[in-house]
């Protein structure tokens, strides 16, 4: 399956293996990492980003395509929606069927709400179910929530707003326990204890994994516990913008059938956002690990609705994407590969930084080690560097691989590559939205009341970084609290005369600003075909 000049590369990996085996290159100073970050990663380019014209972030830098949706025109500014024909009627919203989504789902309806879910695929299709590596907690003897804040927030450039770390961290030995209880199959030993590896940037081992497919896992049990509980879930459905009332409160959303078109209205006395990331914008042409939906929907219509963003210039590359074959291009090489012992190797077989470093600097060093040194590895369609695989098995034994990462093992064995014998070929893909809508400790926006956000649509979390298994983190912790805090805030709500006046002033200041533009958003989709397509009259540019 290789090239012959790939071959003569892994020649030079397997000859410099035995010396490599318990010798890690030194981590790098603060200081390093910082010079490295700001000539090679993809956040420092100022080609990639421009200036926000309108909004609460006005003057602010966003990537390029992200900024293009905040400038576009709403897909129903000269659609009549009639919101006296109400057609759902909840006491909670959610927009999202992932992992937050379905938390907070779960819990809203513990707590006696009318909950309702809308997502534009189906519930599950969501980057929570790609997610591979596993979910922290400080939960072991030798280690603390303390700790693990101390992590992430040192990992995230000690950028994350305090109050959410500290829900995360504190809330998360818990979130472990509500999982485990719900069904989600964990790995552990023979004393039924849970087995915890490392993670890039953590100082104790607390990632807990359901072999290399943890977000499934998840994803499966949450999905089936919703189903349980009857809650429903109108799928194939999605929000196009907020619907406020006469107060400034949110009061619902204008839904859009994917299939048909129709227009809907939901009314609901409180809404959460769990639209997830933004992956499928393809910032700066990257390739991604995102699903097929992510499309920064939420941030997009909570900003025209007024809610601040915080972060929505940092993006997270995971820095191992596959970069070989062509036909798995970008899909995720989970962290864990590395953390069970696998290093990333350049062309002559050389170890070029510590196999654990954060997120970040792991991508700058490799995009620096195929651009401004020359030792990528050459595809044929394009660079990338070795992760060496077989160092698994030499470290840990025969069968390791098959029974720590079966479904990366299957995901190679289908296009001829045996990962136990031979190494494989990463490079950084678009990973994770370490910014999204500006929110308090319980979850609440900024600006709009009763508007809530959970999971990667939520900005501040992590700060400008996030480490391997706070993702799956997050999207619990803050999916329950968003379901808790909306159940017991519908109660308290009296929703005024619903408008969506926010979609009318939002169109005249980009007028204001001097924005001319033809594009509509959200997204929903992205735009893969080379004509233009079209939606209940709407002409989108592909």
């Amino acid at each position: 399956m290789y090239t012959a000049e790939m071959l003569e590369s892994i020649k030079k990996v397997e000859a410099t293996r035995a010396q490599r085996i318990g010798v890690e290159p030194r981590r790098m100073t603060a200081e390093e990492k910082d010079a490295l970050l700001k000539e090679f990663h993809p956040d420092y380019r100022e080609d990639g980003f421009q200036e926000i014209q309108v909004g609460p972030n006005k003057g602010e830098k966003a990537p390029y395509e992200l900024g293009t949706l905040l400038h576009s025109n709403s897909r129903i500014l000269n659609v009549p929606i009639d919101l006296d024909k109400v057609d759902y009627d909840v006491d909670v919203l959610i927009i999202g069927g992932g992992g937050a989504g379905s938390s907070a789902a779960i819990e809203a309806h513990e707590a006696g709400a009318n909950v309702m879910i809308v997502t534009k695929l189906r519930i599950g299709d969501a980057n929570t179910m790609m997610a591979e590596g596993g979910i922290q907690a400080a939960d072991k003897e030798n280690d603390s929530p303390q700790q693990h804040y101390l992590d992430a927030f040192g990992g995230g450039h000690f950028a994350a707003r305090p109050e959410l770390l500290r829900r995360l961290v504190m809330e998360a030995p818990d979130a472990i326990q509500w999982l485990n209880d719900l069904g989600v199959m964990f790995d552990k030993d023979k004393d039924g204890r849970m087995i915890t590896t490392h993670g890039g940037g953590t100082s104790r081992k607390r990632m807990h994994a359901c072999k290399d497919y943890s977000g499934a896992e998840i994803m499966r049990v949450l999905r089936d516990e919703v189903w349980n509980r009857q809650i429903p879930v109108v799928d194939f459905t999605a929000a196009v913008e907020l619907i406020k009332d006469d107060k400034g409160q949110v009061a619902g959303a204008v839904l859009q059938n994917m299939e048909t078109g129709e227009y809907k209205v939901a009314r609901a006395k409180t809404v959460i956002i769990a639209t997830g990331g933004a992956g499928r914008l393809h910032y700066q042409h990257f390739p991604t690990s995102n699903h097929y939906g992510a499309t920064a929907d939420g941030l997009v219509m909570g900003y025209r609705a007024g809610a601040p963003l915080l972060y929505q210039d940092t993006i997270q590359y995971h820095p191992t994407g596959a970069a070989y074959p062509a036909q798995i291009f970008g899909a995720l090489v989970t962290e864990k590969v590395r953390s069970v012992g696998a290093m990333l190797i350049n062309v002559d077989g050389e170890a070029f930084m510590h196999p654990l470093e954060t997120r970040d600097v792991a991508a700058a060093s490799i995009i620096r080690e195929c651009t401004d040194r020359g030792e990528g590895v050459d595809t044929g369609s394009g660079l990338g560097v070795w992760l060496d695989t077989p160092m698994i098995e030499q470290l840990h034994g025969e069968g390791t691989i098959e029974r720590r990462i079966p479904a990366m093992l299957r995901m190679y064995m289908n296009y001829g590559i045996d990962m136990r014998k031979v190494p494989i070929v990463i490079y950084p893909t678009l990973h994770y939205q370490n910014g999204g809508l500006e929110i308090n400790g319980d979850g609440f926006t900024k600006e709009i009341p009763n508007l809530l956000v959970a999971g990667e649509a939520a900005g501040g979390i992590h700060g400008t970084n996030r480490l391997m298994g706070n993702s799956l983190l997050d999207v619990i912790v803050f999916g329950r609290n968003a379901g808790k805090k909306a159940a017991a805030k519908y109660k308290d709500v009296e929703l005024g005369e619903m408008n969506l006046d926010h979609v009318k002033a939002y169109d005249e200041e980009l007028k204001e600003a001097g924005v001319e533009t033809n594009e509509v958003s959200p997204m929903l989709l992205p735009h893969y075909a080379r004509h233009e397509r079209k939606i209940t009259g709407e002409v989108v540019s592909a």
